[in-house]
């Protein structure tokens, strides 16, 4: 706690151990924090709880972002706030209880990031010790953007190094996250100076931590699985035509994971899951090609990944868990493997903490 000298008629705010007044700067100027570099890590958002009304406002929300819908808000949102929320949050309450982590009273991917979290700031404050400041923001629900950077500013942070935990750039996921960190910036009466960690769709480490994670999968698996299936979340083709690069380098991580584990063509292939709306989005379809590998090819014991994601959350843990994995048995298929995302494991925290490491040269020594 700050003590405070009396002067006069005035309360002065004296330094501790973590403020500092500036040099030649008089008595009665405010303390401040020793200067820190903030890590925040951004992810997607969860809602609070899987009730109608948490649900309704976590999709309220992430629906009504224009990255995400970029329909006219004349036509989009009166659908939005008088059918899809009033249905919707029902049946998407229902597959978060499926997956609820009770004993934490969080969904998976909160409890996930929280480790994740953890472990990153371990592994950077043994090297840096009280020079960062790490911590986490969802884009939609809490813990919000806006709310960790001014956490951020009064601990000190003068420099802040965005990151959001998105292997692949999609106009959906990295911008909006990107939108809403800055837009927190704009309410900032002394702005700190920023950086934004690039996709690291291809960065070797990520890919290794993902070749790490299949082959223990597949080590651990009773029989071979005949294909590895790299399933990502899709988005509409549309965005791909506009010049959102994000179907590239879902290719390109498909690729070099390929590479990496010495693979056949034959081995692996990629698919985009979670369509949403009319329109035609990225092909092919997860739910429908799992069920065509079993039924026209002949593979009846598949692997699935997820590589677009960092830590398991709806669409992992009950979309391709449940609704993924139905398409392909009921297509005849044998045996289904989920290969879990790379969450706290000890190569993707090494992947993401030297990311970081790259991205704040010159920041901190």
């Amino acid at each position: 706690m700050q003590r405070k000298l009396r002067k006069g008629t005035e309360d002065v705010l004296a330094p501790n151990e973590t403020e500092t007044r500036p040099n030649h700067a008089p008595a009665t100027h405010p303390a401040l924090p020793q200067a820190k570099v903030g890590i925040l890590l951004a992810n997607l958002g969860t809602p609070d709880n899987y009730d109608y009304w948490s649900m309704r406002r976590y999709l309220g929300e992430f629906l009504s972002d224009r990255r995400v819908i970029d329909y006219s808000p004349w036509l989009w949102q009166p659908l939005l706030q008088l059918v899809i929320l009033s249905k919707r949050p029902f049946s998407s309450g229902e597959a978060y209880k499926s997956i609820w982590n009770e004993d934490a009273g969080e969904s998976p991917l909160m409890t996930i990031t929280k480790d994740q979290t953890a472990a990153i700031a371990a592994k950077l404050k043994a090297e840096y010790g009280d020079q960062i400041h790490v911590d986490f923001c969802m884009r939609y629900g809490n813990p919000s953007t806006p709310s960790k950077v001014r956490e951020m500013v009064e601990a000190g942070c003068h420099k802040i190094l965005f990151f959001p935990l998105y292997p692949h750039y999609a106009g959906a996921t990295s911008a909006t996250a990107n939108d809403q960190f800055f837009r927190a910036l704009m309410k900032e009466k002394w702005q700190p100076t920023v950086r934004v960690v690039d996709p690291y769709y291809e960065h070797p480490l990520y890919i290794e931590a993902l070749a790490q994670s299949v082959e223990r999968a597949y080590a651990e698996a009773e029989t071979r699985p005949d294909i590895l299936v790299c399933s990502y979340h899709g988005v509409p083709k549309r965005y791909l035509m506009e010049g959102d690069p994000y179907h590239c380098q879902c290719q390109k991580t498909t690729r070099l994971l390929k590479e990496r584990l010495g693979w056949a063509d034959t081995e692996i292939t990629t698919t985009f899951q979670s369509k949403f709306g009319p329109e035609e989005w990225l092909k092919p379809y997860t739910v429908e090609e799992v069920a065509r590998l079993a039924e026209e090819d002949g593979k009846k014991n598949i692997a699935v990944i997820a590589p677009a994601f960092s830590a398991d959350c709806i669409e992992t843990l009950e979309e391709i868990n449940e609704e993924i994995k139905e398409s392909f048995e009921e297509a005849g298929g044998e045996h289904f493997t989920y290969i879990p995302c790379l969450n706290d494991d000890a190569a993707h925290v090494h992947a993401l903490s030297s990311i970081i490491k790259e991205n704040v040269g010159g920041w901190l020594r």
